[in-house]
Formats: C-alpha cells, sequence, structure tokens
C-alpha cells in the first residue's frame, strides 16, 4: 500500500500546519510517534544522552490538548509529549526536542483519521517554576472517499461474475465515506478474507493503493484482488492419533472429495470431531499451493484425551438445591474405543445417576449405546423414584441432532399419606433437535427447537398403553446493537384412555420453576390431591422475555411467563402467570440468569438462577 499526499506550492510550515510559540524561561519536551521512526530513533538517542548527564534532568510538567472531540483520545494517548510527562529525568534538550516535533506526531496521528491538513499551536511557559504545555489543534476539514477502484482477476473473474458483484457491493468504504487508515485496512482484509473463504482458497491482494489529496480533501482506492484457481477437497490426511482410531474421524466426517473449498465446512469438520469424546484438540489446515487446488488433501490434526477421565462439582439451583456430583469417563473399553460413562448426583430435594456404555461413531456417524440410569426426587408431597433401562441409536451434525431409543421405564410413586403405585412401560421413541441460532452459546438471532414422540403398548412390559408427544422452541428476535426478545413455547400430550395412574410418572408433565414458569416453585404446577402435586398428561406453557444489555457482558430483562398441567385439556385448571424482571452476565462458562419472579396466582416473590442455553 502507498499513501501519496497531493499538495502542491505548500511549503514545510504549511505541510506540517505547526505554530511553535515560547515563552521566556520555557523549556520542552518530546518522545517520537511510533510511525516517524527517523524521529523516533533521534528522540531515543537524546534522550539516551540526556539519562547519561543525569544533573541536567528537569522536573516534570503539565500538558493540555484541546482538539475536536474524535481526535482529542488518539492524540492524548499517543503525543510523546503527553506520555513523557510523569517523567522527571527529561533534560532540556529532550524537551526542546519533544515541543519541537508535536506537529509532526499531530500531522501523521490525524491523517490515520482523515484529517490531512491540521494546524498545530504549541505554547510553553513557565509559570510559579512548573513548565506548562499548551497544544491546541485544528483538525481542518476531514477527506472523504471520491472513488473505489476494485478489480479481479484470475477465473473468479469468468468462472463466478455474481460472487464479484457480492464482493462489491459488500465493500467497506463506499464512495462519500470518510477516510481513515484502519477502515481502509480493514476493508481490503476482509475482501481478501471473504474471496478466499469459498473455492478460491489461494486468494491474494495483487495491489492497493489510496491516494488523498489534501488540497481537494478528497481520497481515491485502488486495489486488485487475484483468485487463483479454484479449489476442491480431497481426501483426510489424519496424524495425531495414537490411542483411539483414525477412522473414528473418517465416520464423523461431513465432507465429501471433489466438493468446493468452504472455510465453514472445514470448521464443522471439527466440531464434529471435538463434540466426540476422544480429541482435545483439533487444527485443520489446506495447503494455499495453487499446482495443488484440484482435490487438495485436508490436513487434520488432533490431540487425544486420556482414556481416563475424572469430574466433579458443586452447585446450587433454585429448583433442586444445593448439589454435588461426580463423574468417572473411560473411553477405550475393550481396547477398541468403546466408551463407558458414569454419573452420580446428589441435590437436596433430588439424587441421581447413570451409566452408558457407547460404541464408537459408525460409518453413518451414528452412534450405538446401552444406558441405565436412576432418579429419585422429593417435591410437592409426592417421593418418585424412577428407574429407566435401555438402547440408543443417536446422530449428530451441525444443527441437527436425531435418536431412535427403546427404553423399559418403572417407577415407585409415594405420596405422602396417599396410596404407593408401581409403573412400567417399554417405550420405543424418537426425537429431533434442531439449532439455528447465531452463536450455539449466546444467542441473540435464530430458534432452537425439540421434539419427542414415543408410545407404549400393554402388555409389552407396559402397564397402560399411551403415545406420548412433546415440543419446545426457543425464538430469539435481535433489537438494536445488543438487545433481544426471547419467546418460548412448550407443549405436551401423553394421549391414553382414562386417567394417568398407570403411565410412569417420568414421561408425564409438571409446571413450575426456572424453565418453565418462573415465579413458582420447581413441579409446583399439576394435579393436586391431598396436598400432593401428581404429574398430568398435558402441558402448555409460553414466555416472552426482552433482555436490555448494559454492556457486552451484563444486562438486565423483564419476563412474563404463562402455562399450566392438566389431567383435561377441556376442562383445564387455571392458567399461571409470572411476572418478574432479572440480571443477565454473559460470563466465561455461559449465560447465568439471575430472576426474581413473582407468581400471581400463590402472590409470592420466588427468586430463580439458571446457567446456559436449555437445548
Amino acid at each position: 500500500m502507498t499513501v501519496s499526499q497531493i499538495k502542491s506550492g505548500h511549503d514545510a510550515g504549511r505541510r506540517f500546519g505547526v505554530r511553535i510559540s515560547v515563552r521566556p524561561l520555557v523549556r520542552s519536551l518530546v518522545r517520537p510517534f511510533p510511525h516517524l521512526l527517523p524521529a523516533r530513533l533521534v528522540s531515543l538517542a537524546a534522550l539516551a544522552c540526556g539519562l547519561c548527564a543525569p544533573g541536567l534532568a528537569q522536573a516534570d510538567y503539565r500538558v493540555r490538548v484541546d482538539a475536536p472531540k474524535d481526535i482529542a483520545k488518539l492524540l492524548k494517548d499517543n503525543l510523546d509529549v503527553v506520555r513523557f510527562a510523569p517523567r522527571d529525568d527529561i533534560g532540556d534538550a529532550q524537551f526542546e526536542h519533544i515541543v519541537a516535533t508535536i506537529g509532526e506526531q499531530v500531522q501523521e496521528l490525524t491523517s490515520t483519521e482523515g484529517y490531512f491538513s491540521p494546524v498545530t499551536h504549541v505554547d510553553v511557559a513557565t509559570i510559579n517554576g512548573k513548565r506548562d504545555v499548551d497544544i491546541k489543534v485544528d483538525a481542518g476539514p476531514r477527506t472523504h472517499i471520491k472513488d473505489v477502484d476494485l478489480k479481479f482477476t484470475g477465473p473468479v473473474a469468468e468462472q463466478d461474475p455474481q460472487r464479484v458483484e457480492q464482493l462489491r457491493n459488500a465493500w467497506e468504504l463506499p464512495v462519500d465515506a470518510p477516510f481513515r487508515q484502519s477502515d481502509w485496512d480493514k476493508a481490503k482484509n476482509d475482501t481478501l478474507f471473504q474471496l478466499g473463504q469459498k473455492r478460491y482458497h489461494a486468494a491474494k491482494m495483487t495491489f492497493s493503493r489510496a491516494v488523498v489529496d489534501a488540497d481537494n480533501d478528497a481520497a481515491s482506492l485502488a486495489a486488485t484482488y487475484e483468485s487463483g484457481p479454484p479449489f476442491t477437497l480431497g481426501p483426510l490426511v489424519i496424524t495425531g492419533t495414537r490411542r483411539y482410531p483414525a477412522q473414528i474421524i473418517r465416520n464423523v466426517n461431513p465432507l465429501s472429495e471433489g466438493e468446493a473449498f468452504d472455510a465453514d465446512r472445514l470448521q464443522e469438520l471439527q466440531r464434529q470431531i471435538q463434540a466426540t469424546p476422544y480429541f482435545s484438540n483439533v487444527i485443520i489446515s489446506v495447503t494455499e499451493d495453487p499446482s495443488k487446488a484440484e482435490l487438495a488433501p485436508v490436513e487434520v490434526k488432533v490431540r487425544e484425551f486420556p482414556t481416563h477421565r475424572v469430574q466433579s462439582g458443586v452447585g446450587y439451583t433454585t429448583d433442586t438445591g444445593a448439589s454435588v456430583n461426580g463423574r468417572y469417563s473411560y473411553y477405550n473399553l475393550f481396547g477398541k474405543a468403546w466408551t463407558f460413562d458414569s454419573q452420580a448426583r446428589l441435590e437436596q430435594y433430588r439424587q441421581g445417576g447413570y451409566a452408558e456404555i457407547g460404541m464408537p461413531p459408525d460409518e453413518s456417524a451414528y452412534t450405538n449405546s446401552l444406558r441405565g440410569a436412576f432418579d429419585r426426587t422429593y417435591l410437592n408431597g409426592l417421593d418418585q423414584r424412577s428407574t429407566q433401562v435401555g438402547i440408543k441409536r443417536a446422530r449428530s451434525r451441525e444443527r441437527y441432532d436425531w435418536a431412535y431409543t427403546l427404553d423399559f421405564y418403572r417407577t415407585d410413586e409415594r405420596p405422602d399419606g396417599g396410596e404407593r403405585f408401581l409403573n412400567k412401560a417399554l417405550v420405543p421413541a424418537f426425537s429431533w433437535n434442531r439449532r439455528d441460532v447465531d452463536d450455539l452459546i449466546f444467542p441473540r438471532k435464530g430458534n432452537i427447537i425439540n421434539t419427542q414422540l414415543g408410545f407404549a403398548a400393554k402388555p409389552l412390559l407396559t402397564d397402560q398403553s399411551f403415545a406420548r408427544l412433546y415440543g419446545r422452541i426457543r425464538q430469539y428476535f435481535p433489537v438494536g446493537q445488543r438487545d433481544l426478545v426471547l419467546a418460548r413455547l412448550e407443549l405436551g400430550a401423553v394421549l391414553t384412555n382414562g386417567n394417568s395412574n398407570r403411565i410412569p410418572s417420568s414421561l408425564l408433565f409438571f409446571a413450575g420453576g426456572t424453565s418453565s414458569i418462573r415465579g413458582y416453585t420447581y413441579q409446583s404446577i399439576g394435579r393436586q390431591q391431598n396436598g400432593t402435586t401428581f404429574p398430568t398428561k398435558y402441558l402448555a406453557t409460553a414466555s416472552l422475555e426482552y433482555q436490555r444489555w448494559v454492556t457486552r457482558d451484563w444486562g438486565g430483562a423483564v419476563f412474563w411467563d404463562v402455562g399450566t398441567a392438566t389431567d383435561d385439556y377441556r376442562h383445564p385448571t387455571p392458567l399461571y402467570h409470572g411476572v418478574g424482571f432479572g440480571v443477565r452476565w454473559r460470563s466465561p462458562v455461559g449465560p447465568v440468569n439471575l430472576d426474581l419472579g413473582y407468581g400471581v396466582h400463590d402472590r409470592r416473590f420466588r427468586p430463580s438462577i439458571s446457567l446456559g442455553v436449555a437445548f
């Protein structure tokens, strides 16, 4: 890149626009601006000489910078006379040299913001034995873009004219926009980045120029990009595997040999590999050698997790209280990369654990597993003890998950002062999830959908025949630069003849709690009988929330939740409303929500705490 200033007939004083007036008994100090290498070397040499003669050093001085708002901070942060002000080891010669270069530094600094004709006044005086440096800067008119000449050469110009037009339309410095050096650099680099993201992996910028006519306050920009040949993806070249077979990576690979190079697709491959439990780090690269553009090898470098992993933690939720949990995983069972995963969890109102043995992904990227789980809760007068054993065949892609399961459920329900129920069911089921959001950790736009479908038929290890349907959607709507509106809808139904007394309670529905209807205790909304809350056949909840973000990481929210859980949708129980407000924090481990909800039905305030995004 070259920057030219067209200033015919300007002398040195006019060029730098500097006027320095020095009152009697004045001394000055300057440190060279980083962009002016010769001046910096001179100042450093002068400063070094001054330090070698400490007897000549003077006390520090005061600086005042009077400049337009859009350049004032730039000058205060970068002018050497400001940065050296706290020092007391500057001699008279160094001070005078720094003052003498103030105008040159102002010129260089303001030019990065598009001001090429600043006029600088420097007044130095000694008052009561202390030196004052008064700097006044008239920035002058700002330079604007007069014309832009973007050229694209190579195959992209002939084979993909629509792509060229898209890149031209996406150019970030249009005609009449203010010229700033940082914007110019960013516009060039962003265009090159976008060109190289798809197909043209070896794209490069062969020419760039910004010609600034300071007399007319106009800038002419030009850049030329060479696309290079279109790249297609070839076979995987995998390195770094020792404990686990490389075939695992090939099985989860979403790429096809011969498909066009796409950086987003390579990131998808990276995420698919990291979604397995075997690899802690994954680096994907493709050569930029134009001679290898056709079927370019995809290099995959991995670092493996150890075969054993032990985890533990403590926590707290307003739903189930304080908790402690431990987890043990082994990733090379039978020496065939089968996984064993187990976890135990103890909470105030809930205890449970699970164990699962899984096979590595097969050639269709499906994983098969055998699992078992136990869960006990004691809430709202009902002691529930649930056991689940089953098999699962699941597959996960970039934004979709789906699973086929066959599970045997057995529940032991012990209501306070009531009759004990022992129920069982064998349930084949299918689940499908989609995550179509702009950011999986901190979403602002898009939606997350969860669906489940299952059934059970008596007498196949089942006490009562039924079909079970469940769906949940969270929709995110961005508002302005930071804010958002979050809408949620949740529906569930268990279709059966008669009541649900012989259906395992873990397959029925409650409402209330942090992720349901705030302002009510966890699982407190259901069928009420003798002071005990029982699960129901139907569920419907909804929520509307507005989040106002004050900074990037901190914000507030107001919300309204509504819904019910009932056994008769034709004559439902009253709707339960919850309203309130809360604090939002984008923490290093994910979103943290602290809410205070008011349950309109119960006329009580209840706090709630949640961590993460519900998938």
